[in-house]
């Protein structure tokens, strides 16, 4: 048997845990959560010391590591989903090696811990208070700030609906998905240490212009909020004047190029795929059957209710599970949760075989990874020898406050394959470096200008070597980075290889364009 490690969060039902699972929360089965159409509404980097360069480390650190051997523990893995802001954490964000220039970053969020979207019937909806104090647990020294700056607000600019979205959440009792204290401390966490791991790279300036900053966000007061903690971490006290709020129609974040019949077709086959091993595991047909007696219900309602959901949100809250009407049966155990976490663990190992999701995720994400090259290449050809940037600069720092089904496929389309469902706050960052300036060849000659480089983080750690667009680069490089033209050419032609195609046209269409 395993050693036993204390919880790194809620620990009143579940005080010791298997120190041998490490794996995070796998992918939610249910289909609703992955919409069918558009839904509108490693390299670690070291330390050097002396002025704060950085080296590159000896060895790789395999962030997303080979298929696990023995079973995983489902509780704690939900525990990781929770993603409580009560630890220290590490990130690998803004390092690099010696003399290297950062140009631009852009973020994708997910949005911090929320209450439920779904209500299990004939139970008790779960006492979370959606409020902020800065009195309450988890805090945070950026909170009080934060609830002073929102109020503000109306001097920032808007694109509808946005500003008609609550900048706070503010109900004593949540709303369904509301955004809650933890959800906002976490992103106050976020933005923070990325304000810590590039304040040294100055990369908005103290007069930075409007252009020079993107906000983008869904519609949902629970995205919004999310991404305005995590500016207000980044830039504390940020000028309103100089922000606009765009917003999102689709959590595929697609703006125009939302239309690809052949996604929607990829989608179905994978929720058929979901459906049908769902159906087959016998041992999760009778746990559904048990929760449904227990709360006096009928199993197809219990189902359709996604009990999941709730019970994730309660154990992150620490509150106790749903229990039947007074004097009737009793309440929904630990035991039950895990039953249905291990089936969700089953369908990410089989997810990532058949890879239909993965086809999905291509045409899915390739809009946004297009505006991601796009703007990466501008950024770059305007820090190019002998140009001059134009007035107030491009985007050097986007970010995207989106949701899990918006994470899901971002990571599945970079090859960055996760058996789970992205945690609260989980965050996707692309970096962009310059190398430095080559010496020329001979007396008097003229060094030949650096190149871009890409790094891409998650949650803190690099997986720029894991993702598609840079495993061969790894086994041949010199530099510690991945060449920029690497991504531009997996962006706009390899990444179709996997749909038998050579553009997003053709792949969605089945004709060349």
């Amino acid at each position: 048997m395993g050693s036993s490690v204390a919880l790194p969060g809620p620990s009143s039902r579940l005080k010791m845990v298997s120190a041998g699972a490490a794996h995070l929360l796998l992918f939610l089965l249910s289909g609703n959560l992955i919409p069918v159409a558009p839904t509108l509404e490693e390299l670690p980097f070291q330390r050097a010391g002396g002025g704060g360069a950085a080296a590159p480390a000896k060895s790789r650190k395999r962030v997303f590591p080979a298929p696990h051997t023995e079973e995983p523990d489902p509780i704690l893995e939900a525990y990781s989903y929770c993603n409580t802001p009560n630890r220290t954490e590490q990130a690998w964000e803004g390092h690099s090696p010696a003399d290297y220039k950062l140009l631009s970053v852009q973020v994708m969020i997910r949005h911090g811990d929320r209450a439920p979207l779904y209500y299990i019937p004939k139970t008790k909806r779960p006492a979370i208070d959606c409020t902020l104090s800065a009195s309450r647990k988890p805090s945070h020294q950026l909170l009080d700030s934060f609830i002073r700056h929102m109020a503000q607000g109306g001097r920032g600019h808007w694109e509808p609906p946005l500003g008609s979205v609550p900048r706070l959440p503010n109900h004593s009792a949540c709303e369904m998905g509301e955004l809650t204290q933890t959800g906002v401390v976490q992103h106050l966490r976020n933005g923070q240490l990325l304000h810590q791991a590039y304040a040294r790279h100055r990369l908005l300036p103290p007069d930075w212009s409007p252009r020079q900053l993107w906000l983008e966000t869904t519609g949902r007061s629970r995205t919004l909020q999310s991404g305005l903690a995590f500016l207000h971490g980044f830039l504390p006290d940020f000028d309103w004047s100089k922000v606009t709020a765009r917003h999102q129609r689709s959590t595929l974040f697609c703006d125009a190029a939302c239309d690809c019949p052949a996604r929607n077709r990829h989608l179905e086959e994978e929720q058929r795929r979901q459906y049908r091993l769902r159906v087959g595991d016998a041992q999760l047909e009778r746990t559904y059957a048990d929760m449904a007696e227990t709360l006096g219900l009928p199993t197809r309602q219990l189902r359709a209710a996604n009990p999941i959901d709730s019970l994730l949100c309660q154990l992150c809250h620490d509150i106790p599970f749903p229990c039947a009407p007074a004097g009737a049966g009793g309440c929904l155990t630990m035991a039950q949760l895990a039953v249905i976490r291990r089936q969700q663990l089953d369908d990410g190992v089989d997810r990532r075989q058949a890879g239909l999701y993965h086809k999905y995720a291509v045409l899915a994400m390739y809009p946004y990874l297009n505006r991601t090259a796009a703007r990466m290449e501008r950024i770059a050809r305007d820090n190019g020898a002998g140009r001059q940037a134009r007035g107030g600069g491009e985007e050097v720092f986007t970010l995207s406050s989106a949701h899990d089904v918006t994470l899901a496929p971002l990571l599945s389309a970079l090859g960055l394959e996760e058996p789970h469902l992205p945690r609260f706050a989980a965050r996707v960052v692309f970096e962009l470096w310059k190398s430095p300036k080559r010496r020329g060849g001979g007396k008097g000659a003229k060094g030949k200008d650096g190149e871009p480089f890409i790094r891409l983080l998650y949650n803190g750690e690099d997986v720029t070597f894991h993702a598609s667009f840079c495993r061969s680069h790894e086994r041949r490089a010199k530099q510690p980075l991945c060449p920029l033209k690497n991504f531009l050419s997996f962006v706009r032609r390899d990444m179709f290889g996997t749909v038998n195609a050579t553009s997003y046209q053709e792949a969605c269409y089945g004709r060349r364009g």
